[in-house]
């Protein structure tokens, strides 16, 4: 006799409920959750000199958390991130932001669900900017960008003023990620842990879309499945154990921090 086959929603608010009681998430401070953002990117080959920028907003109406200029991914450490205001003067801590932060301004004021955005010039990803590729989501892995991830055609130069940040918030829209041709890309999460989920699969899915295409053009995932797809693996139960176990591998990298 043939088994009565269960219907996917079934199997998906099982394993919802299974997630949330069994991934506990590590506990961390603000400051501790971006110093491990950073040595993920650093781990995930993500760092370019100073041009990479991260930031979370703050408590604080206008201001944000940011690496203090000067360091690199690989070196953050809870106490490197200054908080900042509109102007970027230092509120908090010692030293100077990336002027280059500036356009995450613009993306904070649009975007009230935006708690941490990412920005860095990744090899992979960077590849498809300076082809003026958008992202095509041709496989599972890719999901998490489907209908995700705009793409700015132009590149209005060193975004160290505010008319970039205009142009750059503005193409982003309501999505959560975007590749900025001949520039790189930018995430946009509800957490960091989000915003950096995003930017480790964004530069996974650039490298697969690069590597494809040898083989011909790309088909597309179906719509539906692909949207399916992108709403489960961004549930934040699967966005933070993979944050998580990440976060344990950066204990090869120098100077660790203690997950």
């Amino acid at each position: 006799m043939t088994p009565e086959l269960r219907s996917k929603e079934y199997f998906d608010e099982r394993a919802t409920r299974e997630m949330a009681q069994h991934l506990a998430g590590a506990p961390r401070t603000m400051k501790e959750t971006l110093a491990y953002a950073c040595r993920i990117l650093a781990m995930t080959g993500q760092e370019a000199g100073l041009a990479g920028q991260i930031s979370a907003r703050s408590e604080r109406p206008g201001a944000y958390w940011t690496l203090r200029f000067g360091l690199g991914f690989d070196e953050a450490t809870p106490e490197d991130f200054i908080e900042v205001d509109q102007d970027l003067n230092t509120l908090t801590g010692t030293g100077m932001p990336n002027p280059a932060t500036r356009f995450h301004l613009w993306v904070y004021r649009a975007r009230p669900d935006v708690q941490s955005i990412i920005h860095t010039h990744s090899p992979w990803a960077s590849a498809l900017a300076a082809a003026r590729q958008p992202l095509v989501i041709s496989q599972m892995d890719m999901t998490p960008l489907h209908e995700d991830c705009a793409f700015l055609g132009e590149w209005p130069g060193v975004p160290i003023a505010d008319q970039e940040g205009v142009i750059i918030s503005g193409a982003l829209g309501s999505k959560r990620a975007i590749v900025l041709a001949h520039h790189g890309y930018l995430t946009a999460g509800q957490t960091i842990e989000e915003a950096t989920y995003l930017s480790v699969y964004l530069e996974r899915a650039a490298r697969m879309q690069i590597r494809a295409q040898a083989f011909g053009p790309l088909t597309p995932v179906d719509d539906v499945l692909a949207r399916e797809a992108h709403d489960y693996l961004l549930k934040p139960s699967i966005v933070n154990a993979t944050f998580d176990y990440w976060c344990r591998q950066t204990r090869g990298a120098p100077a660790p921090l203690d997950c």
